[in-house]
């Protein structure tokens, strides 16, 4: 485990609550230079976590025996669980306040095509996000995990190279033709073969630890990242994340051993799932009683940080043990039926 890439992990998660918290709260138009920096650059937390994705699961996978179709499982189990159920929590939300929430409408079959992971038009016609409007980066991810994991199939020493070409093949020439959605035909993408690259350079030692040149490299990542828009967010974004991240894996000496940070970055898929629940019902309250945004994110800011470990608890690591072990007992039960049944 990386202690680095736990704590930014969980940066990168409560920069996208602070951007978040600017568009539910000023539509963006928040005064003053670090509400404008949150509203305007806030969104990058996005591709560090795209670019942290294509690392962890390079580097969980290496060098071991992998069954496609456990993969997938597992990615699954990981994935689904919390995703449905704050979909399910936003779906109801919908449904009975749409009135009080601006552009968002509730429509039955947009929510399965939401829990399906299948990219569409948003009825409140803003863009295709799915009924959980943060689930358009799990969109990418559960298809980024789709094609590592068919990927499988082939000889290990073509599996890289066999990921990229599927994905140049989905962005470039499926997505652009509208064979697959146009939702693929995006840089974002390529973000995680960034990923994929700074994996390929840990595990072959290239990634020296330090103090200075880590610095220098997030002071670089930080200027690029504050004056770049992300009209080419593969370049603009995408390689600036690159290089945090790499910067954050160099700095490992300094974070090894935080609990702290780890229990942070744990919890970072719960908060990137639950925060947008909690900053449109602390809209609400603002608005009813004509309280100060920022006073109302105060009360956000705990209520999401332990909704999120409760979250990560019971329903990430609790759901998915238990879901595990389930399906572990009923594999390991399959071949002594099968044995049983051919003696008799």
């Amino acid at each position: 485990m990386l202690y680095s890439l736990q704590a930014l992990r969980a940066f990168a998660a409560w920069v996208v609550v602070c951007h978040h918290f600017m568009q539910v709260f000023f539509d963006f138009h928040a005064s003053g230079p670090v509400g404008a920096l949150l509203a305007e650059r806030g969104a990058v937390g996005v591709d560090i976590f795209f670019v942290i994705s294509g690392l962890v699961i390079y580097l969980s996978t290496r060098d071991k025996d992998i069954v496609p179709s456990q993969f997938l499982l597992n990615r699954a189990l990981r994935i689904i669980p919390a995703y449905w159920f704050y979909t399910a929590l936003m779906a109801l939300l919908l449904f009975g306040a749409s009135r009080w929430m601006p552009h968002q409408v509730f429509d039955w079959q947009h929510l399965l095509l939401s829990l399906l992971f299948i990219p569409a038009e948003n009825p409140g016609g803003y863009g295709m996000y799915p009924t959980l409007n943060v689930g358009w980066t799990l969109n990418f991810e559960m298809f980024f995990y789709l094609l590592f994991g068919l990927a499988f199939m082939v000889r290990r020493r073509l599996h890289l190279l066999l990921v990229t070409a599927a994905l140049l093949l989905v962005s470039e020439v499926l997505g652009r033709l509208g064979v697959l959605s146009h939702f693929y035909n995006n840089g974002i993408i390529y973000e995680f073969l960034l990923g994929i690259g700074l994996g390929v350079l840990y595990r072959r030692g290239l990634i020296r630890e330090g103090l200075w040149l880590p610095l220098a490299l997030l002071a670089l990542a930080g200027f690029a990242l504050y004056r770049l828009d992300a009209s080419l967010r593969l370049l603009h974004w995408g390689l600036p994340s690159a290089l945090v991240v790499l910067a954050f894996i160099s700095l490992e000496p300094y974070f090894r051993g935080n609990q702290l940070l780890k229990m942070l970055g744990d919890c970072s898929y719960s908060v990137y799932l639950i925060h947008v629940l909690v900053l449109h019902a602390g809209w609400f309250v603002s608005e009813r009683f004509a309280l100060n945004p920022y006073l109302v994110f105060a009360f956000c800011v705990p209520s999401i940080g332990l909704m999120s470990w409760l979250s990560y608890q019971w329903l990430e690591r609790g759901l998915y043990q238990r879901m595990k072990a389930w399906i572990d007992a009923r594999s390991a039960q399959q071949p002594a039926w099968e044995l049983s049944r051919v003696k008799c």
